[in-house]
């Protein structure tokens, strides 16, 4: 248990994992779908995020609808920001409909937003 604990705390260049993590998080509230005025992160099309060592970013996401226009701008866009963080060696970003999206993923700020609650 110790050994997993000095792993969560290895740091990555000159941030923590959970550091890094929080960076991917605020790289990922940047990036929008062109049709809804709020970002992919609080509208819950992330499903995962896994920071490995030597600063390697995996992003699990969905989209609104497989059918979705953007569906080849997104991902994309998401991987840039993610590089853009200074530290950062590699991303993967993964698309997945399963499970299918839902309003239900939403955050409360989004739902706000968008005039669901």
């Amino acid at each position: 248990m110790s050994e997993q604990l000095n792993n969560i705390e290895q740091t990555v260049g000159e941030a923590t994992i959970p550091e890094l993590r929080d960076k991917v998080v605020q790289a990922l509230k940047t990036v929008y779908d062109p049709e809804i005025p709020v970002d992919v992160y609080e509208l819950g099309l992330i499903y995962e995020i896994s920071i490995y060592p030597v600063n390697n970013v995996y992003v699990l996401m969905t989209l609104t609808s497989p059918s979705c226009p953007s569906a080849e701008v997104i991902p994309g866009e998401v991987e840039q920001k993610i590089k853009a963080i200074e530290g950062v060696n590699d991303v993967k970003v993964e698309l997945t409909f399963d499970p299918p999206y839902s309003q239900d993923m939403m955050s409360e700020a989004a739902k706000l937003e968008l005039g669901f609650m």
